[in-house]
């Protein structure tokens, strides 16, 4: 079968009519983005940010007339909202695989709402600049460690962090109607930033959030896992709501680190997953102390204990303590996490030591059999 070229895609196009304005959205200038790849069609469409969700049955229309082409494995359209659709665009942005539509993808109650997904857990903060996603990534890493099947969905749509902490550059490839994730040291990934280049700003609305989010959810194809980790934006908005709503979460991990400021945030997103009857798992003590390198002296730079002590204060499980190290810092940056790069080290077990607590804990609430796990 010959592969679909641009100018027959693009031709396409020009039969998909914009309801508001009577013109057609190649006319109109809407095209931020068209990529044909391993006969992977992948259309951006700019919209109005006031329209979000709105714009919904474009985006439809666009996959449906690519997909009468012929000539190509998969179509792949989202709606992106940089700036108001008349300004001529810039730059590339795509989604996820055909076929899903907005409404379909919510579970039914007593229903799995992910094929195959034994249990989804959150990583989140009630503040950014603590660490959460090197947290998540580490903690996902350890979960593969202790034998188990794991997926990891980056669920920042704003601030993507997980193609540079994995170092991938590639994008997703179809499977089927779906997308395949991305696997990477036994880990299988997903993350709006395979999608979009690294320096593109996401301009959305919140409605857009949810769109992405559920494409990620229900149009990868995840296989079977024993836990996926989500690694949540900072905050109480969207994401956590759309996350709450559209999964049945085995439970929420709080990421903070120990001075004042953060563990007011973080009691904000524990309470918000406590509204939401998502329970929390318990709370990680991120760049808990620094070690000095050079003299071997010990610092609390930013004090030290307090995710302890509101873990107890609030009636949750401390789950453990993470140091401040530039290790973990240069580890990251270049792609390979510390778990990863020294698997040995002091600070890979403690990761270990935490997701042991941790897959326990879940393990024990889905009525699985928690593995009996040593950590030296």
């Amino acid at each position: 079968m010959a592969q679909v070229t641009e100018d027959q895609v693009l031709a396409a196009l020009r039969t998909v009519v914009d309801p508001e304005r009577g013109t057609d959205i190649v006319s109109l200038g809407m095209i931020a983005g068209l990529t044909i790849q391993d006969g992977v069609v992948t259309v951006a469409i700019e919209v109005d940010p006031k329209r979000g969700a709105q714009a919904e049955p474009i985006r439809h229309a666009v996959e449906i007339a690519v997909k009468r082409l012929g000539g190509a494995r998969a179509v792949t359209a989202v709606l992106t909202a940089h700036r108001p659709a008349q300004t001529p665009p810039r730059g590339a942005t795509h989604g996820h695989a055909h076929g899903h539509r907005h409404g379909q993808g919510r579970p039914e109650p007593g229903r799995p709402s992910l094929p195959g997904v034994q249990a989804i857990i959150a990583v989140a903060s009630g503040k950014g600049g603590v660490g959460k996603s090197t947290t998540a990534v580490n903690l996902a890493l350890s979960l593969v460690g202790l034998g188990l099947r794991v997926g990891l969905l980056d669920a920042d749509v704003y601030g993507p962090s997980l193609p540079r902490l994995l170092a991938i550059t590639e994008k997703p490839q179809a499977a089927g109607e779906r997308l395949a994730p991305i696997v990477r040291h036994g880990l299988a990934t997903m993350s709006m930033g395979f999608l979009v280049a690294e320096d593109t700003p996401m301009i959305w609305r919140g409605p857009m959030v949810q769109s992405a989010l559920q494409q990620m959810l229900f149009d990868v194809a995840w296989g079977p896992l024993d836990v996926m980790v989500v690694d949540m934006p900072p905050g109480t908005g969207d994401a956590q709501l759309t996350m709450a709503q559209q999964v049945p979460l085995a439970g929420a991990v709080i990421v903070s680190t120990p001075q004042d400021l953060a563990l007011l945030d973080a009691r904000k997103g524990l309470n918000m997953f406590r509204r939401v009857d998502v329970p929390v798992l318990g709370i990680i003590e991120n760049m808990s102390y620094f070690n000095c390198p050079h003299c071997g002296g010990r610092s609390d730079i930013f004090g030290h204990g307090g995710a302890r002590h509101e873990a107890e204060r609030l009636g949750v499980d401390f789950l453990g303590e993470i140091p401040l190290d530039m290790i973990i810092r240069e580890t990251s940056d270049r792609g390979q996490p510390i778990t990863i790069a020294e698997p040995g080290g002091d600070h890979a077990r403690a990761y270990g030591a935490i997701a042991a607590r941790l897959w326990q804990r879940v393990a024990a609430g889905a009525g699985h059999a928690a593995p009996r796990i040593v950590v030296d």
